[in-house]
């Protein structure tokens, strides 16, 4: 796939993908259209060559290809298609001063100012009974339905030096200046015709409705709500569907969860990837035990780009810049090593992509990783890897739109790689 489709299709993604089931959606069906076949997790499955995709909670998903004379092995990208977000509260109807307000809880490590004044519209699951039954609805209003307003500079003097912001009062959005019961059913039965009497409850989230930018003299950034990671989830279903490889078992896990820490039924610090594997070695009948230990993980999610305003937050001798290459992050939390940072650079050879060293100031502190959650419950060489971005977990982030482009033929190599390891080495077979 060329550059200039490849970013047009992610920008697609990026304004589609507005909250985890959002995404899992897209992926759904972005894998039917091209030949992969749904599974279901409380079934037997009988595998044969091909290709196939699980989820979990409607929002992790897991898709694989087994090639026609694979191996005793799985080549793996792991990411995360959740995002910081405000996630609507039980009982969340608040009218007082003239304004409908929804209260709200912060989903994930937000930073606050960077939601104020922005237009936000609202997505998420719900669950429906019908008789003695439930179902449950992803969906998506779509519209741009609420903001939260900031406190006008002449109203709050400290405002430029002492932005303080107060989450249980400073990020209640408005959606109304009338007061009106059950408004979130009432949008639901106006767009999918769902009685409210049959919502029996929700996991809704705010998100930004701004579209998706390309910015600068020659539109080499995107500027974009939910750049940490869907850039990174997008990159990795693109580059197993593109992968052809026979020989291998390829594997790509998008999680929710990541944003709260994953320890959640569907998130990277659960059983589901280790289930998902002994399922797939159960039906071919291989060694799970020799399958793992002949594997390898790449954990895809961002970092930080050296900022234009404060390079003091760097370390001053791994500093990582937009456009110029994948991150390759080697912080104490992370699970790279010397071999997996190796192959990964033979990877990024092969594809004709630079990359790039990142570590955190000692002074600062970097979070866990996908990766190193997983493995909790699959020990198999690893590596951390992402993109450089600015304004991480804000409502609008930036990353430069060569990295994202290389990130997918990055992937798209390693899908197209063999990892053969001998007693005292491994040898790559592209």
């Amino acid at each position: 796939m060329q550059k200039e489709k490849y970013i047009k299709q992610l920008i697609t993604f990026l304004e589609k993908g507005t909250c985890t089931f959002t995404v899992t959606e897209y992926l759904k069906e972005k894998l039917k259209q091209n030949g992969f076949q749904e599974l279901l997790e409380n079934e037997t499955w009988n595998l044969s060559p091909g290709k196939y995709y699980v989820t979990r909670n409607d929002a992790s998903l897991i898709s694989f290809i087994i090639g026609k004379n694979y191996q005793n092995s799985f080549n793996i990208v792991t990411t995360h298609s959740d995002t910081p977000a405000l996630a609507l509260k039980p009982q969340n109807e608040n009218y007082e001063n003239g304004y409908l307000k929804l209260n709200v809880a912060p989903y994930g490590g937000l930073l606050n100012y960077g939601w104020l004044d922005r237009p936000l519209s609202i997505a998420g699951k719900i669950i429906i009974r019908k008789e003695n039954t439930y179902q449950s609805k992803i969906i998506d209003l779509d519209n741009p339905l609420l903001v939260i307003p900031s406190i006008a500079i002449h109203q709050n003097d400290k405002a430029n030096s002492n932005l303080d912001l107060n989450a249980q009062v400073d990020l209640i959005p408005i959606i109304s200046l009338k007061e009106e019961k059950n408004i979130i059913q009432n949008l639901i039965y106006q767009k999918y015709k769902i009685p409210k009497k049959n919502i029996c409850d929700f996991d809704l989230l705010l998100y930004n409705k701004e579209n998706t930018y390309e910015i600068g003299i020659d539109k080499e950034l995107l500027l974009s709500p939910r750049i940490d990671n869907l850039t990174s989830t997008f990159a990795a279903l693109e580059g197993i569907i593109n992968s052809k490889k026979e020989e291998n078992i390829n594997v790509f896990c998008s999680f929710n969860n990541e944003e709260i820490g994953s320890l959640t039924t569907e998130g990277a610090d659960s059983n589901f990837l280790i289930d998902t594997l002994k399922k797939i070695a159960a039906s071919l009948k291989i060694d799970i035990s020799t399958s793992l230990y002949n594997s390898f993980i790449i954990s895809s999610d961002n970092t930080h780009a050296v900022h234009p305003n404060h390079p003091d937050l760097a370390d001053n001798t791994n500093k990582v810049y937009l456009n110029q290459g994948i991150v390759i992050s080697k912080d104490q939390l992370s699970t790279t090593c010397a071999l997996s940072s190796t192959i990964f650079k033979d990877l990024c050879q092969k594809a004709k992509v630079p990359f790039q060293n990142f570590t955190s100031r000692n002074d600062t502190t970097s979070g866990s990783t996908l990766s190193g959650l997983s493995l909790k419950h699959v020990s198999v060489t690893s590596i951390d890897i992402g993109l450089a971005q600015l304004a991480m977990h804000s409502s609008l982030e930036c990353v430069g739109k060569n990295d994202c482009y290389d990130l997918f033929l990055v992937f798209k190599t390693f899908f197209n790689t063999s990892l053969i390891h001998h007693k005292k080495s491994t040898k790559l077979t592209f």
